[in-house]
């Protein structure tokens, strides 16, 4: 099993028999990273080539900033969801379960934090999947929280 470097992981390890190391903690949904020091450009561009090296594509953008600025005009720092698709294990997963489509893409998002840094951090599969009830569906989303928790390690 590979270490995983991500600030949190989002469901209890115990459940699905990960060992994770101190540097992670457990929390509700999500797995994320805090990057300083880089800007929120250099970061997206470095989150959408680690997801194309774990053979993910970004679908949809979707600008949370300048959507809220348009339609509110409310002010956002810079924040947007990238939805990725690894078709992989898509096909996989729709063989199962057809109805799964509702919960796909994976969004990975970048946020731009009060202090500058900017947090990247993505729906942890096998925390969603779970409502589908499918052994074989959960074995393929702890695969796949395992190439996002690969994508967070490489920005």
């Amino acid at each position: 099993m590979p270490a995983y470097f991500v600030t949190h992981i989002t469901v209890p390890a115990h459940r699905h028999g990960l060992s994770l190391p101190l540097k992670a903690s457990i929390m509700t949904y999500y797995i994320s990273k805090t990057i300083s020091n880089r800007t929120f450009e250099q970061v997206r561009a470095q989150a959408e080539s680690a997801l194309k090296t774990e053979g993910f594509g970004v679908l949809t953008v979707i600008d949370i900033q300048a959507t809220m600025k348009a339609k509110l005009d409310k002010d956002y720092l810079p924040h947007v969801i990238l939805g990725a698709c690894n078709p992989v294990y898509a096909d996989k997963v729709l063989s199962i379960e057809p109805r799964i489509s509702t919960l796909l893409p994976c969004n990975l998002t970048l946020r731009e934090l009060e202090n500058g840094a900017i947090e990247v951090a993505a729906i942890d599969p096998a925390a969603a999947m779970t409502v589908v009830a499918n052994d074989q569906v959960q074995a393929h989303a702890l695969e796949v929280r395992e190439k996002l928790c690969n994508v967070l390690n490489n920005i």
